[in-house]
């Protein structure tokens, strides 16, 4: 039996969550987080955050899995620290926040300078080498993660492909190698499936990747929105054109259900990070990619206030839209940056009332509108009900439904 190696994984999200319970079906693995209360959960066998799978493990499977608040204590043994806080996009800086990643590599250094960090955060292309300049001593790896919300353990379990990147300008180039090697075998150890494709390259190359796959998803997105704006206007089946479309098999019938929107965690703040990054560089698409969402949200709202103004036109007054959800997602309780925020906004705008149903939000108001967790008087006070994503339970007032949601699936 292969020897159980010591692992804490900071951060305890979609990224790193799964990564704790996945590694330690295998390993001794500390996952950290600053939150008290989610690591008492954890701790109850309890998943903090919306994955069925991850809550099957924790209470089904036996892991060697404990969580805590103590950064210092679980850092200190550790052979791998993994990386997974949030690095939000700051529109002001035009960069990524990677301040809460720093903190960790900080008290990783004041306490184990010997573990290779290894950062599942997703960072400006160059990042991992600024920092191996910056802490020339330390031992970084980047590894992109490749996973959807409401289903990361089941990607980390049945993984596409796992890739590691080595900072060029890293002392330790040679045993960074080693370690490399050693972090993809922990993965394809952990997971169910066989053979999986693995590739070692640059740190700046793999982040590279990271972004440019999320920016080539954002931008297929687009693409699909586009069509369905383009079929509504005038007067087409979007549903058969992007069948047809699908048939070519160097397109397929994958990813391809209109929406009001890339949303989400990463794509859009994945997508102008890359356009930042280009900066002097001769691009168009990028660029289009992250305007063609602006567009798209845009011209939703414009369709939700016509249909207001025809359900006003029929005699009722002051017509109010209901927002169905304010998830992104289907079996997601993550709802940053999630498009349809976009469309209530501009709704509001224009002084239409507004109610949310959001049964994961605690509080009872959401951006100055109401929110309630009763479905049924939701139905009953909305004259409008906008969803990004459509749901059985709104089949007896699917008459007041507005959704792009044609194929019901993600």
């Amino acid at each position: 039996m292969a020897r159980r190696v010591r692992i804490a994984v900071a951060g305890t999200g979609y990224v790193g969550l799964s990564l704790a319970v996945l590694l330690s079906r295998h390993n001794h693995v500390q996952a950290v987080d600053v939150m008290a209360e989610k690591v008492d959960l954890i701790n109850r066998k309890q998943s903090p955050i919306a994955d069925a799978e991850i809550q099957d493990f924790l209470a089904n499977h036996d892991l060697d899995l404990l969580a805590t608040v103590d950064g210092a204590a679980a850092y200190g043994d550790a052979e791998f620290v993994i990386v997974a806080t949030p690095t939000n996009y700051d529109p002001h800086k035009n960069f990524f926040d990677t301040s809460y990643v720093e903190q960790v590599i900080d008290l990783v250094l004041s306490v184990n300078p010997e573990a290779v960090v290894v950062i599942k955060s997703t960072v400006p292309v160059g990042y991992t080498e600024v920092l191996t300049d910056r802490y020339p001593q330390g031992r970084f790896l980047f590894a992109p993660e490749f996973l959807r919300e409401g289903h990361a353990l089941h990607d980390d379990l049945h993984p596409s492909h796992i890739i590691v990147g080595i900072p060029a300008n890293s002392a330790f180039t040679t045993e960074l190698a080693i370690a490399a090697a050693r972090f993809i075998g922990l993965l394809s150890e952990a997971a169910e499936d066989e053979n999986v494709p693995a590739l070692t390259m640059r740190s700046t190359e793999a982040e590279a990747v990271k972004l440019f796959a999320n920016t080539y998803l954002a931008l297929r997105v687009a693409y699909f929105n586009e069509l369905d704006t383009y079929a509504s206007v005038r007067g087409l089946d979007t549903s058969k054109i992007i069948q047809g479309v699908g048939l070519d098999p160097r397109i397929g019938s994958h990813y391809n259900n209109p929406s009001f929107g890339y949303g989400g965690y990463c794509l859009p703040k994945d997508a102008k990070q890359l356009l930042a990054n280009y900066e002097d560089v001769p691009q168009n698409l990028i660029g289009a990619t992250v305007e063609a969402n602006r567009t798209r949200k845009e011209y939703i709202a414009d369709q939700v206030i016509s249909h207001v103004m025809d359900v006003a036109s029929h005699g009722v007054s002051n017509p109010t839209v209901g927002i169905y959800r304010l998830t992104m997602k289907s079996g997601s309780d993550n709802f940053r940056q999630s498009s349809i925020q976009g469309i209530m906004k501009r709704v509001k705008a224009k002084g239409i009332p507004v109610i949310v149903y959001e049964p994961m939000l605690e509080d009872f108001e959401f951006f100055g509108s109401p929110v309630t967790h009763d479905l049924t008087a939701f139905k009953a006070d909305s004259d409008i009900i906008v969803t990004n994503r459509w749901n059985a339970d709104l089949t007896d007032v699917i008459n007041k439904v507005y959704t792009r949601d044609l194929f019901r699936r993600d």
